[in-house]
């Protein structure tokens, strides 16, 4: 009895450790993994930020003209990258979502771009940081994804605070920029929809950025012709250096997206806002108002709110 009391206590000793350890050691995994995410969107909010800065540098050109300089450096980019893949084919039923994805977004860029153009770039920024709201909404009718109450409610949050940034009046001078910025963001919306209903049917994101990018060079090309100005040496490299920016911003989002998924990093994008209000301020003397302070905030509350729900749910 006695010997048989000494075995079970050696298999004990001799047992193999508890699996404590690894789930520490996967939360810790977990935890950068989140981290580089992090860092990787904030690297993406500086670049688009840094996009917004060379477009204004670039001066009083036509608004399609700065879209095809932005675009075609992508396009090449994302070319280059699906010939070293080996292949340019895309997935069965991906060509409709494509042509969708690639009409809202150019329609978001160009709009995006005439309100750098006519409003502080940190206003500007916020009009097109509102696009993962308005993709809440058109991801019922383009994924079939249902929103839930505080979804809607926090939409009509967002919308609270585009009032306090675009302050609307019957001033049509006044309302047009504000008017083609909340364009933008909705285009933006419309395509971030897309985007997400191409990744759920396995599209490769070179074949998405390259498709939109070529469609969108493509598509503002006949504008360019109709109103073209000529360019100085500067202003080519100004435009060329903004085209740069938006790649590496679009790089940089797409590994971000490879650490956490999307709602968990989505808060982080907000980042653009900040530099480029810090932008503004430095190198183009634009200080916000109260009003659009406030806007800022309710802005961003909503956003912090959805990332917080998005939380507490998976904590559950």
């Amino acid at each position: 009895m006695e010997n048989q009391h000494e075995k079970n206590v050696e298999k004990i000793k001799n047992a193999a450790p508890m699996s404590a350890p690894k789930i520490k050691n996967g939360d810790q995994k977990g935890k950068s993994s989140l981290f580089l995410g992090v860092f990787f969107i904030v690297l993406s909010a500086f670049f688009f930020s840094l996009m917004s800065v060379f477009v204004r540098y670039a001066g009083k050109l036509p608004t399609f003209q700065k879209a095809l300089f932005r675009n075609s450096v992508a396009a090449i980019v994302s070319l280059i990258l699906l010939l070293k893949s080996g292949s340019m084919k895309m997935q069965k039923g991906s060509f409709l979502p494509l042509f969708f994805r690639s009409l809202a977004g150019t329609v978001g860029i160009v709009c995006n771009f005439y309100a750098i153009d006519h409003m502080p770039i940190s206003d500007a920024s916020m009009f097109n940081k509102l696009s993962p709201f308005f993709t809440v909404i058109f991801s019922i009718f383009i994924i079939k994804e249902r929103a839930n109450l505080w979804d809607w409610l926090l939409v009509v949050f967002a919308f609270i605070g585009v009032l306090f940034v675009s302050r609307p009046s019957f001033n049509y001078a006044e309302i047009l920029p504000p008017a083609i910025g909340l364009l933008g963001g909705i285009g933006a919306g419309i395509a971030y929809a897309f985007v997400r209903k191409l990744r759920n049917q396995g599209e490769r994101s070179a074949v998405i950025v390259f498709f939109f990018s070529a469609f969108s060079c493509l598509a503002v090309i006949p504008f360019v012709i109709a109103d073209h100005a000529p360019m100085t040496f500067a202003q080519v490299a100004w435009l060329l250096l903004a085209g740069g920016a938006a790649s590496c911003a679009q790089f940089s989002l797409t590994t971000a997206y490879k650490y956490a998924p999307a709602k968990e990093l989505s808060v982080y994008d907000y980042s653009q806002v900040l530099f480029a209000a810090v932008w503004g301020m430095i190198l183009f003397s634009e200080y916000p108002d109260v009003w659009s302070v406030i806007g800022y905030v309710i802005i961003l509350g909503a956003a912090i709110l959805k990332w917080w729900f998005y939380r507490r749910e998976k904590t559950k």
